[in-house]
């Protein structure tokens, strides 16, 4: 396996020339919102075809259509998908884009909410990561960091104010992607999968608010992954590796009812927001290990 940065060297440096109006590496209130460069996606592509082995796919297409017509007719939608790395979604988005004029017309209604990490620590990020439409957020995770390892009160007391800026912009932004029909593509589990690390397979709290907030959703379960995480490097030092991604998408999900479902389940006393998030990363497991049955048989 090679780095990322190295394997596609050659590539990212015509993207880095190429790219007019990069996205700023400084995320602000203003800027949350940020529109996906096409020119970018299609060199995302040629990366992600690079590395597919035969037998990749999507499976469940009708059930995506299903959730695109329901956002079109007035429902607000969400796509909660695993999360093992940054390839993640440009594979998601170029497996769309195999299913003709209808898997394009999907993939550019995905609006990815996107942690700040990857706007903020490095170039090379950056400017790949604005291949795709997102809403840019503060998560829990990196608030947390702050909290923990700042050593200065007076700065960590700027940057959490910071934070709670840019996510009030950010919920601002979402509510009006809903009202425009977008799907919104979200990691339940926050960050990407690490296998030495148990608890970044756990999804996080404030999950259950987006279901609170929305009407439909469908779950994507992940089999196979084009791109390792280096234990050792930077996102950009990620590990490139040629796989079969199988990509299956639930039948719609009514979120009121799933929530209401896990809740009556629970005791009185019991974090039932986790709970809930528990509920989904479960529907996950399930999905991903069944199809991980039928590709062994």
């Amino acid at each position: 396996m090679e780095p990322f940065s190295q394997k596609y060297r050659a590539l990212i440096s015509e993207i880095m020339t190429k790219s007019s109006g990069a996205p700023a590496m400084t995320v602000t209130e203003e800027n949350v919102f940020q529109r996906g460069n096409p020119m970018i996606v299609t060199y995302l592509e040629t990366m992600v075809v690079d590395q597919l082995l035969p037998g990749s796919m999507l499976r469940g297409f009708e059930n995506l259509k299903a959730l695109y017509e329901a956002g079109k007719a007035g429902a607000s939608c969400l796509l909660l998908l695993e999360h093992y790395s940054n390839m993640d979604l440009p594979v998601f988005i170029y497996l769309l884009h195999q299913h003709g004029p209808q898997g394009c017309a999907l993939a550019d209604a995905v609006t990815a909410i996107a942690g700040i990490k990857l706007s903020e620590t490095n170039p090379i990020v950056t400017v790949l990561t604005g291949a795709y439409t997102r809403i840019i957020i503060y998560p829990s995770r990196s608030l947390e960091s702050v909290e923990k390892d700042s050593g200065d009160k007076k700065e960590a007391h700027a940057e959490i104010a910071r934070a709670m800026t840019i996510n009030r912009a950010a919920m601002k932004a979402l509510a009006e992607r809903k009202k425009a029909g977008d799907l919104v593509l979200v990691f339940p589990a926050g960050t990407r999968y690490r296998p030495w690390d148990p608890s970044t397979r756990r999804g996080v709290r404030e999950i259950d608010s987006y279901l609170k907030g929305f009407d439909k959703m469908v779950f994507v379960s992940i089999n196979g992954n084009i791109l390792r995480i280096n234990p050792e490097g930077e996102m950009h030092e990620d590990l490139v590796t040629r796989d079969r991604v199988v990509m299956e998408a639930s039948p719609v999900v009514d979120c009121a009812e799933f929530r209401d479902s896990i809740k009556k389940r629970h005791h009185f006393g019991e974090d039932l927001k986790q709970a809930v998030v528990d509920g989904i990363m479960k529907r996950l497991d399930e999905m991903h290990d069944a199809v991980e049955t039928t590709l062994k048989a």
